[in-house]
């Protein structure tokens, strides 16, 4: 939506004086200003020839409304009213308002995005991928099919170490903490096993000695998590798989693909470490998309004639 012109509002000076205070006060991006700019260019443009200190919290809820309408986003309303809600803070401290009336007043939520997850045979092919004798090759067939094995999370991965007992491969178990600090223990499959095994007899030849990490980038350190971003979708490419492929994609692979063979959606969230199972059930309805596609794929009356 383009930004209206607004030099006629009456309360256009105060505004700009904002603007002034928030280049020189808080020394913002002028990126960052223009953002506020075109928000508060929009609240003017909605009130029309009313002066800002006559609104009323139901007038701004019902500008959000029309913004919602034309199609805004809820995360582009809520970016829009923490503007809002800025430029009435600074006029009831520097300009005497005697309210807020955006204070309370909340962008309506976005429908939640489905997460995307690989088929289980485009994970067949990115983890069948041959390397070799390759010790960087070996480390990366080691990281993603821990990933896809456990459903670990990129920073749980990185954050591994040799020798502090978390990762058992004998037993096919890794320990690894995640958000909230909150340990959890999950299985370790047997392809992952094999890959670490391999890796683990290859890592000396890459890693510094005394470097406690499990895996180790070109210099010896600990790798970063840019770079296993990066090999992963070099990877994917090669296998000619989307370009999108990401490690958190390997981690809703590993909980759709599970839950579609298991249907328990308890095990997976202790599995995947979420606090509440809501964050869990996203993933049924991509069990539920997996088994549309099959279905108009195969089933003699789900296509047109």
């Amino acid at each position: 939506m383009a930004a209206p012109s607004t030099a006629t509002h009456p309360d256009q000076v105060r505004v700009e004086a904002w603007l002034e205070a928030l280049r020189v006060q808080r020394r913002l991006s002028p990126a960052t200003i223009g953002n506020y700019r075109h928000a508060v260019a929009a609240l003017l443009e909605l009130a029309g020839e009313r002066q800002l200190d006559a609104l009323e919290a139901a007038q701004i809820r019902r500008f959000v409304a029309r913004l919602h309408a034309s199609g805004l986003s809820g995360r582009t309303l809520a970016l829009t009213l923490s503007a809002w809600r800025s430029l009435y803070r600074w006029l009831v401290r520097q300009r005497g308002f005697h309210v807020n009336p955006v204070q309370g007043v909340r962008a309506p939520k976005s429908p939640r995005g489905l997460p995307k997850a690989l088929s289980v045979e485009q994970a067949q092919r990115l983890l069948d991928t041959e390397s070799g004798q390759d010790p960087a090759g070996a480390r990366d067939a080691a990281m993603f099919e821990l990933l896809y094995s456990s459903g670990l999370r990129l920073g749980e991965l990185v954050a591994l170490d040799v020798g502090d007992g978390k990762l058992d491969v004998a037993q096919g178990e890794v320990t690894v903490t995640g958000k909230g600090r909150k340990t959890r223990t999950v299985p370790v499959g047997v392809r992952a096993r094999d890959a670490l095994r391999r890796w683990l007899r290859l890592r000396p030849g890459l890693a510094n000695a005394g470097e406690p990490a499990l895996f180790v980038g070109a210099r010896g350190a600990r790798i970063a998590q840019t770079t296993v971003r990066l090999r992963l979708r070099t990877r994917a490419l090669r296998q000619g798989i989307d370009g999108s492929v990401h490690p958190h994609m390997l981690r809703h692979s590993f909980a759709s693909h599970v839950l579609q063979s298991s249907q328990d959606l308890r095990a997976v969230q202790e599995m995947l470490g979420h606090a509440s199972i809501a964050s869990t059930q996203v993933y049924t309805h991509l069990d539920y998309l997996a088994l549309a596609k099959v279905y108009d794929a195969t089933h003699p009356r789900a296509k047109k004639k």
